[in-house]
């Protein structure tokens, strides 16, 4: 039985071994995240682990895709403890609308929409139907603190 302060994503986070992390501190002059009307919008979120990056590099070069696609399950779940502490309960989230994902790719690298899989994977385990979304997945030269990835979500909530 689901213990009364623990929401039903929760306990399917915990299900699968996942734990929601505390909120990323933002490494600039940004917001974790911010609602307006019924949408939530979160900053891009990088893998941190307890605010350290355990995976740094280019992908295609110091880091290989199955890496990349797992440090985006991690900042899928980044993602979604900064939707919690700005909408309180992630059982309000009615769906992930958009995924944005950027990939720090060595010039060759084309696997962005793989990598990007691990944040699109682990919101449809998690969420099921609600994690499906609309993405976009992006190569790009270098990201902040020089991570692998890096995700930003749209969600839509009630």
């Amino acid at each position: 039985m689901q213990d009364a302060t623990s929401s039903r994503v929760e306990a399917r986070l915990t299900e699968l071994g996942y734990t929601l992390p505390d909120v990323a501190k933002p490494v600039a002059a940004y917001l974790p995240a911010v609602t307006t009307g019924n949408y939530v919008y979160t900053s891009g979120q990088l893998p941190l682990i307890k605010g350290e990056l355990p995976v740094v590099g280019k992908v295609g070069a110091e880091v290989s895709a199955e890496e990349a696609k797992a440090q985006a399950q991690v900042a899928a779940l980044n993602a979604l403890a900064a939707i919690k502490a700005e909408i309180g309960d992630l059982d309000r989230i009615r769906r992930i609308v958009k995924v944005v994902g950027f990939v720090a790719s060595a010039p060759a690298f084309t696997g962005q929409p793989g990598v990007i899989n691990g944040a699109s994977e682990f919101f449809g385990e998690v969420l099921g139907d609600a994690g499906l979304h609309s993405r976009s997945a992006v190569g790009v030269a270098v990201l902040p603190l020089d991570a692998p990835v890096e995700v930003e979500v749209i969600a839509e909530f009630e």
